[in-house]
């Protein structure tokens, strides 16, 4: 995801052995850091999100692989911003998913998940010849409005959390130029999220059964992600993300309704999970680019292999 920027560079061409200059790199973003900078007062920013989690077995806290199921989720997400201020930058990311199990029925039809607000503001934006990288603090709210419980049996119907969740973040970014004069851009993104109760009835995302009441409380969660983008010419970009997320361990407690005197009790466990996303964008203009890429997280304690090639068109206007 990319801005436009709120300043002026004079041109300096490359092939004349002379460094590259701001005006001269156009960017769509890396798959998965968002901008530090925000949008100018007035304009609005588009990028839709085409993905398919491809997931490769289940693996518990050991690390033991204990399922060898096979399922793919299709999704959607769309970054919605507009300026308010030069400054100050709000919107919203919906997001829709079609979940397809190898060894059970799949969604009945397209979901809605859950909605996230947010709300940018940026701290100091960073000028040539300067240390001091673009910074801005975001705040992200998640509303529970994709189904996550009564489920029947199609546990795969479930695209939410049910939770409410709130996401304070840090957004940093910064340019290099390199010996050949081409500029890398590099992101380093913190954010840290934490949820309250979800009320949970019957078949849910959380692992209950049919006839459970109680409550899930998803654990706090930090997702950190440095992101790198060489300017090839002015349309191409090679991308990478490099992402580390904790997630805390998720109890659910209640009891089921045909034996109301034992309780139940599940636990998710923590899960530390690193991830790589390669891409490459191209830039028809200044303010329209495409990237394809793919993420991918490696199988480890309570998490399972995931390989996630996604596509993303950028419009800023």
């Amino acid at each position: 995801m990319t801005f436009l920027t709120a300043q002026a560079q004079q041109p300096t061409s490359p092939s004349a052995g002379l460094r590259q200059s701001l005006d001269d790199a156009w960017w769509t973003g890396p798959m998965l850091a968002p901008s530090a900078n925000t949008l100018p007062q007035g304009h609005f920013l588009i990028e839709p999100y085409l993905y398919d989690v491809t997931t490769q077995g289940f693996y518990n806290s050991s690390g033991t692989r204990v399922s060898a199921s096979h399922e793919n989720s299709f999704g959607s997400l769309t970054y919605a911003l507009y300026g308010v201020a030069n400054k100050f930058t709000v919107g919203m990311i919906p997001t829709f998913g079609y979940n397809e199990v190898s060894n059970g029925s799949s969604s009945a039809g397209i979901g809605v998940g859950d909605l996230t607000l947010q709300a940018q503001y940026r701290l100091h934006l960073f000028r040539e010849n300067s240390w001091i990288p673009t910074m801005s603090i975001a705040v992200q709210e998640t509303l529970p409005t994709g189904r996550y419980d009564q489920l029947g049996n199609r546990p795969s119907d479930g695209f939410g959390a049910g939770a409410f969740t709130t996401t304070p973040a840090f957004y940093s970014q910064t340019f290099f130029w390199l010996p050949n004069g081409r500029i890398l851009r590099m992101r380093f993104n913190v954010a840290p999220s934490f949820s309250r109760s979800a009320s949970v009835q019957n078949v849910s995302v959380y692992g209950t059964s049919e006839g459970f009441r109680g409550q899930a409380r998803p654990g706090p969660s930090v997702f950190v992600d440095a992101a790198w983008e060489y300017s090839v010419t002015k349309h191409w970009v090679l991308a990478l993300d490099a992402t580390y997320r904790h997630q805390g361990n998720t109890p659910v407690t209640g009891y089921n309704i045909s034996d109301p005197t034992q309780p139940v009790r599940l636990n998710s466990g923590s899960i530390d999970a690193f991830g790589l996303a390669p891409a490459i964008e191209y830039n028809w203009k200044s303010n329209v680019g495409v990237l394809l890429g793919a993420r991918v997280i490696p199988a480890g304690r309570n998490t399972a292999l995931t390989i996630t090639p996604a596509i993303a068109v950028n419009f800023v206007h």
